[in-house]
Formats: C-alpha cells, structure tokens, sequence
C-alpha cells in the first residue's frame, strides 16, 4: 500500500525505547509513537496543524509535486554533508618513521627500535609536501605520525618549513598535527612548534595502572613520562594546543567511569572513546586484547553517561565519538570524519604519505601493508595527485562505499550519516566489497546511532543545547 502524496520520501527504524525515527532525503529527522507514525503514513491531513508544519519544515510532508526550488534545497543540503569527500584531500598524514620505543599490545604497526629501513628518504618527504599542495582544499591539515615522529624530529622540522615556504605564495589555511608519546619533547622541540603553531596529540588510555598496561615500556614508566610531556607541551604551547585519546581494549571495559574521571582530572576538555582496531599486527594479540561490539557499545554508553554528568556538573568536557555522530545528524555541516563519509574519505579527503615511499588512503591502509596486504597502495609519493586519485585503488573505495548503490545501505535511516569502511571490510575479509551488513563497523554504528537518537528524544533542553553544541565541527587542536 503505498502512502499519500504529501508524505514525502523517508526511511523508519524502530528504537529500543519503542519510538518510531523517520528520516528524510533532506538528513532532517523526527520521532513518532507507533499510533503517531501509522497517522502520518497513511492519515497526515489528520494531524494537528502544529504538527503538520514541523513535518513539512523537516522534508517528511510536502506537496504532491515538489518545486524545483524544494528539489535544489535537498540536493545542496545532501552536497554540504559531502562537501569534505568533493573538495579534494585536506588531511595529509605523513609517516616520517616507525620508530618507537613502546611495545603496545594493540599496535597497529610494526615498530622499529632503529631508523635503518623504517624511515623515509629526503626525497620523498619532500615529495610528499610538495604534493599536498596539488589538492584544491582551502584548508590543510598535516600530522605527523609513525612509529613516533619526535624520534625523528629533524624530519618533521624539515617538513613543516618547507610547506610553510611554499604555503608563502599559496596563501592556505595549514594546521600542523604532531602525533607523539611526548616522551622525546624537549624545549627546542616546544619552542620550534609555537614559532610554527603546532599542535600535538598523544595516548593516555586511563590512569596509571591501565596506561601502563596497555603501552608498556622498559622502564615501566610511560604513563610518567607522557603526563611530563603534557605539562612541559601546554607550558610551551598553551593548554589547549594539547589533545589526548585513548584506545579501548579488554582491560578498559570495567572501567569507563575511572578512564573519564581521568581525562577530567587532567584538564582535558575532550575525550575520544575509540574501539580497538584489528589491523596490521593488532591481529596478532586479539584473543588477548578483543571484545565484542555489544561489549564495546555497552562501555562507550556507560562512559558517555559519565561525560554528561561532568557536564551537569559544570564541567565541559566532549565525547568526540558522540560529537562526530552528533555532527552528523543535527549539523548540515559535515566535520569530515573519514570513516563515515560517502564515498568514502579514505583517499578522497585524506591521504597518507608512508615512511616506505608509497601513498595509502588512509592510516589503516598503510597498517594493513605492514603485515603484508598491499592491496590498497595507491602509488609512489611523488605521482602526481590526479594519478593518484583516479587510481584502481580509489576507485574501487569509492564504488565499496557508494550508499545510493549497496542494499543494505539504500534503504537504511541512517545512510545519509554513515557509509560503509571498505578499508575496514579489507582488513576482516580480505576485500572492500564484504557484506555491509556482517562488518563490525556496520554492527557497531547502527548500535550508537540508535542510541543516539534514542538520546535526543529523551533529552531535556538542557541536555538538547549541549548536543547541539557538541555536533559543531572540532575546532583547530582537537581529534581528527
């Protein structure tokens, strides 16, 4: 039975609580009873007026034969939630080294105590600086990661002079990104990033018994020696020119409220709750390290809950996981996360120039190739950029991560927040186009936006304004 001509185009899904979500091809959304829902389906001139009016605001009612105008409007507010995939790649991550002295039991890579083999060649660097100017974004992100970049500091020094040379003529807006232990920053180093406006992120997984654990060192001590480098960073550099994240693995679990309450302790004004990756050599400890996705979802929810109650208690502090999900869905703004874009941002708006002279499209990309898979180089450091993205790589990403053309995704509430992550489904199957619907990046997503619109329903005017203010775009310094 097909519905009433002013019910315009829509997808549902039914959340725990028992309300029903519509969304609209427009990304606006709204919440009905069942009995509500089936007066909208099948009834709508039956609605209260009030509520007919903030249906037609949200693109679920309209007239029979839409204007050309209404059509437009719809289009560009699908192309602004897509503007970071269309622009070219703004995020150019750059892997000096793969040194490092930790020996962390979900490490992505393989790390290397010595630079002979693991680090990258003069040419390419400048290469790769060279190339980052060839994209059409108006803004630029370069982070350095590795291994830890800070070991090998005369690279990322050379780097970020020669861009900010170049960058002399082009008139770009560049954030520089330093990902790092903080165990090597010393004051040259410091004084060097605030003459260049640098911003650093490192790793703190909890307080000091589970930091410890989870990225060990000979000296027993990196929890230590991470918080010295925080400290002599925000004296240098200023307190929020400093971000942290964490990893959650199996010892993580039992502790959400503690790892929060640690981020609050020390200042941070954001924490990230990321789920643990199988990549690369992080496959090789996960009956150690593993955790099924409800469990995740049960941790990320219980730790979420702990974040608002600091925000109760008058103390800001952000759930980047939620804000990236918040983003989506209340702003017509799109933050640029990479893994839920459509296509997808992996070597769209986002490239990755390895210490071993090849271009990945993504930082797991480039994790999977060190345990032998790879399938996903897209080409030399130094091909031009044109080559670059119209290579069989790219294109087959982006067809892996096209909602429009994948079942499961076409008819799905959330299609126009998320995407699949063919980079995710190489790493689980061995080929960007696995099963949607049997990756753990589906299973985990359609449980948190669930809950995340089960939380905006429920929410209170207070709770509304935080979220709305969460949903922004992160602002230069925080998580990317």
């Amino acid at each position: 039975m097909g519905y009433p001509p002013q019910v315009r185009p829509f997808r549902s899904r039914t959340l725990a609580d028992g309300f029903v979500l519509a969304t609209a091809q427009s990304g606006d959304h709204a919440f009905f009873s069942p009995e509500e829902f089936e007066q909208f389906c099948h009834a709508p001139a039956t609605l209260s007026l009030r509520r007919q009016a903030d249906l037609r605001a949200r693109f679920l009612l309209g007239d029979e034969n839409p204007s050309i105008g209404i059509r437009r409007l719809i289009a560009s507010r699908i192309a602004a939630k897509r503007e970071t995939v269309s622009t070219g790649p703004a995020l150019h991550i750059i892997v000096p080294t793969l040194q490092c002295a930790h020996s962390c039991q979900y490490c992505q890579v393989s790390r290397a105590l010595h630079d002979e083999g693991h680090t990258m060649s003069l040419a390419d660097l400048d290469a790769a600086c060279d190339t980052i100017f060839e994209s059409a974004a108006p803004a630029l992100t370069v982070e350095f990661q590795g291994g830890d970049p800070l070991l090998r500091f005369d690279l990322v020094e050379r780097a970020i002079l020669r861009i900010q040379a170049r960058n002399a003529s082009q008139g770009r807006r560049i954030r520089f990104v330093v990902a790092s232990t903080l165990h090597q920053l010393d004051e040259p180093m410091c004084a060097f990033f605030k003459a260049h406006g640098v911003y650093l992120s490192t790793s703190i997984d909890g307080p000091r018994e589970l930091h410890n654990r989870n990225r060990p060192i000979p000296g027993r001590n990196a929890y230590e020696r991470t918080l010295a480098g925080i400290e002599l960073a925000r004296e240098w550099l200023g307190h929020a020119a400093v971000a942290a994240l964490m990893t959650t693995t199996k010892a993580s679990l039992a502790f959400p409220d503690v790892i929060v309450d640690e981020y609050v302790r020390l200042g941070f004004r954001e924490i990230f709750l990321r789920p643990l990756s199988g990549y690369g050599f992080a496959k090789r400890n996960q009956a150690l390290l593993s955790y099924s996705v409800a469990e995740f979802f049960s941790f990320h929810q219980r730790a979420l809950q702990r974040v608002l109650h600091w925000n109760r208690q008058g103390v800001e502090i952000r759930e980047v996981y939620a804000s990236i999900l918040l983003n989506k869905i209340l702003s017509p703004f799109d933050a640029g996360y990479v893994d839920l874009q459509s296509p997808t941002g992996a070597g769209a708006s986002v490239l990755v120039y390895n210490y071993d002279g090849h271009v990945y499209p993504s930082d797991e990309a480039r994790m999977l190739a060190e345990t032998g898979d790879t399938s996903l180089r897209m080409g030399r450091i130094g091909a031009p950029l044109g080559a670059l993205m119209a290579s069989p790589v790219r294109r087959d990403l982006a067809r892996a991560s096209a909602v429009e053309d994948i079942d499961p995704c076409r008819d799905c509430p959330y299609s126009l927040f998320c995407a699949p992550n063919p980079v995710d489904a190489q790493a689980q199957f061995g080929t960007p186009f696995a099963p949607v619907h049997e990756t753990e990046h589906c299973r985990r997503h359609m449980g948190l936006f669930d809950a995340m619109f089960s939380a905006l329903r429920a929410a209170d005017e207070d709770q509304l304004d935080l979220f709305h203010r969460w949903a922004q775009p992160v602002a230069a310094g925080g998580p990317g």
